[in-house]
């Protein structure tokens, strides 16, 4: 295996929207958009999320290790550390790391009984 770890340690995400409602049992079927946050290389990744908005000031950094040779998942809806992000808001992430990792975007909405999901691979910076 290659001693060069993946990713980069500039990511962006367009397209986010937490919604607040969901259907079906909590917290199964939470609606919900999600970071996971994959650091293939051999040091602790000190990642930092910014939240962008179209007419606020942004909020952030928020803070979070990710260990090495681990993946780290995390719910956009649990950011609340210097503010939780706004459900219902459209918002745009800018995520920075130490060390290069590999960011992928998912979300589940479920807000009506026929739920919709979500994948893709941040834009690499």
């Amino acid at each position: 295996m290659s001693t060069v770890a993946p990713g980069r340690t500039h990511w962006a995400v367009a397209a986010g929207h937490a919604p607040s409602v969901a259907t079906g049992p909590e917290p199964l079927m939470t609606s919900r958009d999600e970071l996971s946050l994959l650091n293939a290389g051999d040091t602790l990744a000190n990642v930092r999320v910014l939240v962008l908005y179209a007419d606020r000031e942004p909020v952030g950094p928020f803070r979070i290790g990710v260990a090495p040779r681990r993946l780290r998942r995390l719910r956009i809806n649990d950011l609340i550390f210097p503010e939780a992000v706004r459900l219902d808001v459209p918002y745009g992430l800018h995520i920075e790391s130490d060390v290069p990792i590999v960011v992928q975007f998912t979300r589940q909405d479920t807000r009506q009984a026929a739920n919709a999901g979500l994948m893709t691979t941040a834009w690499p910076g």
